[in-house]
């Protein structure tokens, strides 16, 4: 009977576990993770932070689910080394966990710039549920917030936060929001949104210094603007958990480095989701994590799917407003392309060759996996380009 272990109880892992018992119905399958909760939808906490979701209601996986697909999920427990020689880890209480199939999916953890004052009592970062109980607790008793960084999960806390009756400011040090997903006019477009519900914005600006003594009173911009505030969230951007690839011999970069088949440079050693690179890359969002974990679950236990890569497509709520980006979205406005926008909608496609190799849709999504379809089929849209933002367009069922 083969031994399966999984490092990590996120999207990759968690699909990785549901692979292998697809392939393998009598192997044992150990789940690993240092948190104290089963797999839980991390995109969701913003809605446990605003008071609109319990902690029971974020799982995505409730524990039967484990005991029916015989996973024994071991929580509240770190990893503290390993001997790839032997194929053993070590927890931190001394436990020695063998396998014969490992997968790293340690994910990632929220990214704290070298900002003086970032230490100090009331600064956070929104990464987990431990993260928004903490910013939950302290929020009771404050009135303003400033958001450090224009990310997804800060936004998202700052919007929960904003629902809380709290003044939220963010500020960024690119001059849009979002710069991965939005260009210069979408992002114009959110930024309004957003300001309409409350927000205030300092963009194209550096914090300088969290400001107070023990406890956050303020944050100081570097062209000198004071902003008072009681509570600090720092979002910006996310690191992969390596801390396992020295103990395993495992070479690293920005991520773990995996092959096509998602396997390390070491025998029966697989890596998935935040914490792995693919071909110098590591993607970092769900749907590249879920497909990971799915191949190497499978490849675990004797499968043989190769991995191409993911299109860098999200789909996603930003404060309550539908967004999806995919491909190249050509923030500076080189490439051809078309747009659509009103007061609360921004949709724009980009082409090279008559083929779509990009999209933003803000507002309104619905035609996104139609147009990420003819992205990835390389359809030649000569003849409907002028057409293919309209919604009359996207009640034909295929591109002509």
């Amino acid at each position: 009977m083969k031994n399966y272990l999984i490092v990590g109880n996120g999207v990759a892992g968690t699909t990785a576990a549901k692979n292998v018992r697809k392939q393998d119905k009598e192997g044992k399958i150990t789940i690993v993770t240092d948190e104290e909760f089963p797999f839980y939808w991390r995109l969701r906490l913003n809605e446990y932070l605003a008071g609109d979701l319990t902690e029971e209601a974020l799982a995505a996986q409730k524990a039967q689910w484990y005991g029916d697909q015989r996973i024994d999920l071991k929580l509240k427990t770190l990893i503290a080394g390993a001997d790839p020689s032997e194929k053993v880890v070590f927890t931190e209480d001394r436990q020695r966990l063998s396998y014969d199939s490992l997968l790293i999916a340690t994910g990632s953890h929220s990214f704290i710039p070298p900002i003086k004052g970032s230490e100090k009592e009331g600064v956070f970062a929104l990464r987990n549920i431990q993260d928004a109980r903490s910013i939950s607790v302290w929020a009771k008793d404050i009135e303003d917030v400033v958001l450090i960084g224009g990310g997804l999960l800060g936004l998202e806390a700052g919007n929960a936060l904003l629902k809380l009756g709290k003044k939220v400011t963010v500020v960024e040090f690119f001059p849009r929001l979002l710069p991965r997903q939005l260009d210069v006019d979408g992002a114009q477009r959110l930024q309004e949104i957003m300001e309409k519900m409350g927000f205030s914005f300092r963009l194209g600006a550096r914090t300088q210094e969290i400001s107070g003594n023990d406890q956050v009173t303020g944050v100081l911009l570097e062209g000198g603007e004071s902003i008072p505030s009681k509570m600090v969230i720092i979002s910006a951007g996310v690191r992969p958990n390596l801390e396992l690839a020295e103990p395993l011999g495992l070479k690293n970069d920005k991520g773990i480095k995996v092959d096509e088949y998602l396997r390390t440079n070491q025998t029966d050693i697989y890596a998935a989701g935040d914490v792995a690179e693919f071909r110098g890359m590591p993607y970092g969002i769900w749907p590249a994590a879920m497909e990971q974990g799915q191949i190497a679950g499978t490849n675990m236990a004797g499968g043989n799917l190769v991995y191409k890569g993911t299109t860098m497509a999200n789909r996603l709520k930003v404060v309550g407003v539908d967004l999806a980006s995919a491909g190249n979205i050509d923030a500076e406005n080189e490439k051809e392309s078309r747009v659509i926008t009103d007061d609360k909608v921004y949709k724009k496609i980009v082409m090279e060759n008559n083929q779509i190799v990009g999209c933003i849709m803000l507002g309104d999504t619905k035609a996104f996996n139609k147009i990420t379809k003819a992205m990835s089929e390389k359809k030649d849209i000569s003849q409907v380009k002028d057409q293919i933002l309209s919604a009359q367009y996207h009640q034909q069922t295929s591109y002509k």
